[in-house]
């Protein structure tokens, strides 16, 4: 298999959740990627959101790469159809590596685990840990209320217009995967973020 053209890290639920436009843009985005030959690279499961990126990547031609602590092996049933299953042993080194092997991260519906990892992502960017640009895909207004606080937040003076404009937030998952994958650009330097964290 040819060299991935880019490499995209999904955070989203290990659940399905409720609506089922959650499910049909987790395969909108995996069948994306898979589509452009890219990776993606997530959190190893095969259960809810995290195995439907998974599976419509895989089954569009794309490389996975899944990233799993062994406590959660079981938890969030690994997916052993990865390409690449990495199993680690902390939360830490999941998201390092995770992020160490991604051109640009997009989070989907998901949890309290999406949410801190969208959160300690974008804050590693905001501290110059890394310069990949970052994605909040809001389906069927599911973040509605998440992006209505940080907007509060600013207006409070507790965040700057600028740390938000580094986060890309869209209803509509190709144009903001086309619009992530174009502002990586070909040439991301590796950052040891398991040396800096």
């Amino acid at each position: 298999m040819a060299e991935p053209a880019f490499s995209v890290c999904v955070y989203c639920g290990s659940r399905p959740g409720e609506n089922p436009a959650f499910a049909e843009a987790a395969k909108v985005v995996g069948t994306w990627i898979g589509r452009h030959g890219g990776q993606l690279v997530y959190g190893g499961g095969r259960s809810g959101l995290m195995g439907t990126v998974a599976e419509a990547t895989r089954q569009a031609g794309g490389r996975v790469v899944g990233v799993i602590p062994q406590a959660l092996v079981d938890k969030e049933l690994a997916n052993r159809q990865c390409d690449e299953l990495h199993i680690v042993q902390t939360m830490h080194e999941r998201k390092a590596m995770m992020a160490e092997r991604s051109d640009t991260f997009i989070a989907l519906p998901g949890g309290i685990g999406t949410f801190e990892e969208l959160f300690e992502v974008w804050t590693w960017r905001q501290l110059g840990y890394h310069d990949k640009p970052l994605g909040l895909l809001n389906v069927a207004g599911y973040y509605d209320g998440l992006v209505g606080f940080l907007n509060h937040s600013v207006a409070s003076g507790f965040m700057g217009e600028w740390q938000m404009g580094l986060l890309h937030a869209s209803a509509d998952a190709e144009a903001l995967l086309r619009t992530l994958v174009q502002s990586a650009g070909p040439d991301h330097a590796p950052v040891p973020l398991r040396e800096v964290i």
